[in-house]
């Protein structure tokens, strides 16, 4: 009989899923700049995507912890051959393409990170070494190579540059190394050195990463650049208020006032079109998913089952997180999607992949 874990999935990533083709329809509709052939590519990941759920879910999730190092090597050469030989477009140098279709190995790295550091900690319990003479933590070796390999993945991605997958992808490793079992107050002085190094990459920056970071403490500084598409948006979702201006009928969006809309402000259209109530279904149908993941970590026995879940669950929150506050100008623009929501090939497909697994997992309450 099939865990009631399983159905529950399906039904929040298939109500998501419709929800964001429904949105980039609209988000494409008539529109000479966004064509309705994002719609159509959206459309054939969708039914890509649920194949892959299915075979995912069928596949005994132990296989990914024999090939976690091996696919994550991959992941590694991609990024550097992205850097080496990708495209450029609006000055960063993210894709390439493989048959005529786009592929940003970036994305990939998100479910490559999780496996290869759920496989880690599943067999070791990280530690800070404490140096009597200076009283302060060092790194042991337990915890350096797991981190070596997370700030490798985050290098190559910043270098793109792509500041928004590289802050998810050393988020992805402070979860989990939390979820691992390392003591709390060698856990909180770690967290306080990474904070503490926050200043110091501000200079390492793009100008135009500068200026998205103090657009989001006043958008109206730059109206007509960086802070224009914070402004738009708030608009469009503002206007949405209750129940929405209604289904193609969203003036911002159709108007072309809003930048980006089939991709990380695709939330705006969403709350434009739908208003309040239909933005709160949506929120509530990521709430289900990444509740239920939650649900499924916990009652894991083994390990590495248990942190794969926890890094899948991460990534949800986070992505979902991140993109909806920076649509409402709660978070500076750092160019995340909304999983299975906004326009992109790849992300869509790893969200399907993680989805999988995570199904996969459902099925297995006593590992």
């Amino acid at each position: 009989m099939r865990h009631p874990d399983v159905r529950t999935i399906w039904a929040a990533v298939l109500l998501i899923m419709g929800s964001g083709l429904v949105a980039l329809y609209s988000a494409s509709y008539e529109n000479v700049r966004v064509t309705q052939q994002v719609f159509v590519d959206q459309l054939l990941c969708a039914g890509i995507g649920i194949l892959v759920m299915y075979l995912l879910s069928r596949v005994n999730y132990r296989l990914s912890y024999d090939m976690a190092y091996i696919i994550y090597g991959i992941n590694v050469c991609l990024l550097v051959f992205v850097l080496v030989a990708g495209r450029e477009a609006l000055g960063a140098t993210r894709w390439f393409n493989v048959a005529g279709v786009t592929f940003q190995p970036s994305e990939l790295t998100k479910l490559t990170l999780i496996l290869v550091l759920a496989r880690y900690f599943s067999k070791r319990n990280p530690k800070l070494s404490f140096d009597i003479r200076s009283s302060f933590y060092v790194l042991g070796r337990d915890l350096l190579y797991p981190l070596l390999l997370t700030l490798l993945s985050f290098g190559l991605i910043f270098k793109q540059p792509d500041l928004g997958t590289a802050i998810l992808i050393f988020g992805i490793f402070i979860v989990m190394l939390y979820a691992s079992g390392i003591d709390r107050k060698p856990f909180l002085c770690f967290l306080g050195l990474c904070a503490a190094m926050v200043p110091v990459g501000w200079h390492f920056l793009r100008a135009y990463q500068k200026d998205r970071l103090l657009v989001f403490l006043n958008p109206n500084i730059d109206p007509f650049g960086a802070g224009y598409t914070i402004i738009q948006s708030r608009i469009a979702i503002g206007s949405g208020q209750v129940i929405g201006k209604g289904w193609l009928s969203g003036t911002q969006n159709q108007l072309n006032f809003l930048p980006e809309r089939h991709t990380d402000f695709i939330f705006s259209v969403i709350g434009e079109e739908w208003g309040f109530l239909g933005a709160i279904f949506l929120l509530a149908c990521y709430f289900v998913l990444i509740y239920t993941g939650v649900r499924i970590a916990a009652r894991l026995k083994d390990k590495f089952g248990h942190l794969v879940a926890v890094g899948i669950v991460t990534i949800l929150v986070l992505q979902v997180t991140i993109n909806i506050s920076m649509t409402m100008g709660l978070s500076p623009v750092v160019g995340i999607t909304l999983p299975f929501i906004s326009y992109g090939r790849t992300s869509f497909m790893v969200f399907a992949m993680m989805v999988g697994i995570l199904l996969n997992l459902a099925q297995r309450r006593s590992t």
